[in-house]
C-alpha cells in the first residue's frame, strides 16, 4: 500500500496529513474553510484516494494561505508516495460533465511542475470563497509533486459546478496516472530513467 503521513506547520498553517493512493474513497476533512472541504472530500471519492487532512490556518485573514498550503502538502504526499515512480502511468487526462459544465483535466507526473489553467472562472466568489485561489492549489500541487497539470473549461456557467467539475477531473486523471501498470510494473516510465 502507498499510505504517506505528513505534517507541515508555519506562522500561518498547521497541517496534518494521510494520504492512501490506493484507498477506496475515504475521507476525514477539516480546514477550516467549508468549500475547500467540499472539494477535497470528493476529490478524496472520486480518484478513490484515502485522505485524512487537518488544517489550522489563518483564515481570521482569508482562505489564501490555508488553501496554498493544503496543496503543497497534498502535493509533497503524492510525491512521497509515489517513491521513484516505478510502474505508473505517469499520465492520466478525463473529460467530465458537471451539469452544464464540462471540463478536461490532464496531468503528466514528469518530475516537472507546470499550470495550463484555462478554467475561465467567471465569478470572483463562491459563497465566501475567493475563485482565484483554484489556481493557487493548482499552482501548489503541481510545484511540490512535480508534475503538469491542465485543466480546461470546455463548456460552463455556473462558477461552482466549474469548479468542482474540475476538482474530479484531476481526482481522475491522477488516479490514471498514479496507477501501476502491471505490465511494467518495475519500470520507470522516462527515456531519461529517473523521474525525480
Amino acid at each position: 500500500m502507498r499510505i504517506v503521513t505528513l505534517a507541515r506547520k508555519t506562522a500561518e498553517t498547521d497541517i496534518e496529513l494521510t494520504l492512501n493512493l490506493d484507498g477506496v474513497g475515504s475521507y476525514e476533512v477539516g480546514t477550516g474553510c467549508g468549500f475547500l472541504n467540499h472539494m477535497l472530500e470528493l476529490f478524496a471519492r472520486h480518484g478513490r484516494f484515502g485522505l485524512k487532512l487537518i488544517c489550522r490556518g489563518d483564515t481570521h485573514v482569508d482562505d489564501h494561505h490555508t488553501v496554498e498550503d493544503t496543496a503543497i502538502v497534498l502535493g509533497r504526499a503524492f510525491s512521497d508516495a509515489l517513491g521513484d515512480r516505478a510502474g505508473i502511468r505517469r499520465y492520466g487526462s478525463c473529460i467530465l460533465p458537471m451539469d452544464e459544465a464540462l471540463i478536461l483535466a490532464a496531468v503528466d507526473i514528469s518530475g516537472r511542475a507546470a499550470v495550463g489553467d484555462a478554467l475561465e472562472i467567471p465569478t470572483e466568489k463562491v459563497g465566501t470563497f475567493d475563485t482565484q485561489l483554484v489556481h493557487e492549489f493548482l499552482l501548489g500541487f503541481a510545484r511540490s509533486l512535480g508534475c503538469a497539470v491542465h485543466v480546461r473549461r470546455l463548456a460552463g456557467e455556473n462558477s461552482h459546478h466549474i469548479i468542482e467539475g474540475a476538482f474530479k477531473a484531476l481526482a481522475r486523471a491522477l488516479a490514471e496516472a498514479v496507477s501501476i501498470d502491471a505490465e511494467h510494473a518495475n519500470e520507470i516510465p522516462s527515456t531519461k530513467g529517473t523521474i525525480l
